[in-house]
């Protein structure tokens, strides 16, 4: 009987380590309260609320928040990827006047000549293609002419 192996499965899943709250979003919780906490020391309260605020909305959409069944994070590095190195090169030629003056003045292309269209198979013809495809080859029309 051949080995069996365990297969693993849900490997995209990141691991949970308290509750619903992965790996990932606790580091980020973490990171964000630690920064919060020096801010809070060193700051006035007004300041430290007018910029602590943006702080947990950036730190809550980059741990808590999906782009089309993704993290937050890939989707950002996606934008940065994308801003800094477009896939798609446009290029733009400009032409002076002399080069559109030329191509005005170029002579036009002549179309290619049109192809004469074929013979309508007539029936006798017909009848002798049908004999030869139904024997194989065997029958052919000029031995019997």
């Amino acid at each position: 009987m051949p080995q069996q192996f365990v297969v693993p499965q849900f490997i995209d899943v990141e691991d949970k380590i308290i509750g619903p709250i992965t790996t990932r979003q606790f580091l980020i919780i973490m990171g964000t309260t630690m920064i919060l906490f020096v801010m809070y020391k060193i700051l006035r309260f007004w300041y430290f609320a007018l910029t602590g605020l943006p702080i947990v909305g950036v730190a809550a959409t980059f741990a808590f928040a999906r782009v089309n069944g993704a993290p937050f994070h890939l989707f950002f590095l996606n934008i940065l990827e994308t801003s800094r190195r477009p896939k798609t090169r446009v290029w733009y030629k400009d032409m002076n006047d002399a080069e559109l003056r030329a191509s005005l003045s170029a002579a036009p292309i002549t179309p290619p000549p049109a192809v004469a269209p074929k013979e309508a198979i007539t029936t006798s013809r017909l009848q002798e293609l049908t004999l030869v495809a139904n024997t194989g080859g065997v029958y052919n029309p000029e031995d019997w002419k």
